[in-house]
């Protein structure tokens, strides 16, 4: 070999290998999946001797109340993160949509009547959300802060300091009600809709498009991809969603105040960005999100179990956004300046 040959060789940058030449099984062990799963797992380990009643099985049935709801707006909000937009208003459709229900469960209306209006409201309250992104251009962050307080303000108005009760009797099948031994109909709902998003958004044209947008909307845009509209549907998805979320949520606590769900839609950010989710857009995954939702319901559980008071599950949450957030680009700027030197 020439000398030539050789100063070429030691200039030669080092190269990565390609995901699709790396095994199945190294993708797996190296995935934010794989190491959510194991803290999933550790928590359990760790509830399991924190507190003697935690494995009791009606208990961890119980515990998935802290996370069921929250999780199905996850699903549809981890598509519009995905896309590269945000709904910062999805614990006040909840607000709206029970007191839309409330309203109407004082005139007689029965269950089937109840659960179209809450479906109905939630679908109206995103399509509004996606009208004025995407219809009038405007941030998905300002426009859902907007209705954030547009929505709750009118439950506020609706409401005063009262409270809706009165409910059907079978309403509460939606939020206590059990399908089989500890399996309640939320869980079990949730899983369906686990397994229909997890479809959606990894085996169909439509979950290819919300990548694309999410990775180059201009690009996409020249691909044929129709963005507005694409964007426009996750909205709807996402108050639909939050919909079905306040029908469980009501149906559970058997009562409408238009405090109810304060504060979720921290909680449900959270969800989908330690579920893998990149804030930026472009990249993330359903089964990650299932994982997150587990992670999050077992510490909220766990310290319920322990009487560690709500503030400070307040305060967690809050550090475990930041920190989801930041520990990603902490280690790309890590291994940026590793590789310069």
């Amino acid at each position: 070999m020439s000398d030539q040959a050789l100063d070429r060789d030691q200039r030669a940058p080092d190269r990565n290998i390609p995901d699709r030449l790396t095994s199945p099984f190294q993708r797996i062990f190296k995935s934010w999946e794989t190491l959510l799963l194991a803290v999933a797992i550790a928590i359990f380990i760790i509830n399991s001797f924190s507190s003697p009643y935690f494995l009791d099985p009606w208990n961890l049935s119980d515990a998935t109340f802290n996370f069921t709801e929250k999780a199905m707006i996850a699903f549809a909000m981890a598509l519009l993160i995905i896309s590269g937009e945000i709904d910062l208003s999805v614990a006040s459709i909840i607000a709206l949509t029970s007191t839309a229900m409330g309203y109407l469960a004082q005139f007689g209306f029965g269950v089937p009547e109840l659960v179209a209006a809450g479906l109905l409201v939630g679908m109206l309250c995103g399509a509004f959300n996606g009208f004025l992104v995407t219809g009038l251009g405007l941030p998905s962050i300002v426009v859902t802060i907007g209705t954030m307080s547009l929505f709750r303000g009118i439950s506020y108005i609706v409401l005063g300091d009262q409270a809706f009760r009165g409910y059907p009797a079978g309403f509460s099948f939606f939020g206590q009600g059990y399908v089989w031994w500890v399996f309640t109909f939320e869980i079990v709902l949730f899983a369906v809709l686990a397994v229909l998003y997890g479809i959606l958004l990894h085996k169909t044209d439509f979950g290819r498009a919300v990548y694309a947008i999410g990775n180059n909307p201009v690009g996409a845009q020249f691909s044929g991809v129709r963005v507005g509209r694409v964007k426009f549907i996750l909205f709807m998805l996402t108050g639909l969603m939050a919909g079905i979320a306040a029908i469980c949520l009501t149906s559970r606590l058997g009562s409408t105040r238009p405090s109810i769900a304060f504060g979720w839609e921290l909680e449900i950010v959270t969800m989908v960005v330690l579920g893998g989710v990149n804030i930026l857009g472009g990249s993330g995954t359903i089964p990650g999100v299932v994982i997150a939702a587990f992670v999050m319901g077992m510490v909220t559980f766990g310290f319920g179990l322990i009487n560690v008071p709500g503030i400070v599950m307040s305060i967690f949450i809050g550090l475990l956004l930041i920190s989801v957030i930041a520990l990603p680009r902490l280690w790309l700027n890590y291994r940026t300046r590793r590789k310069a030197v």
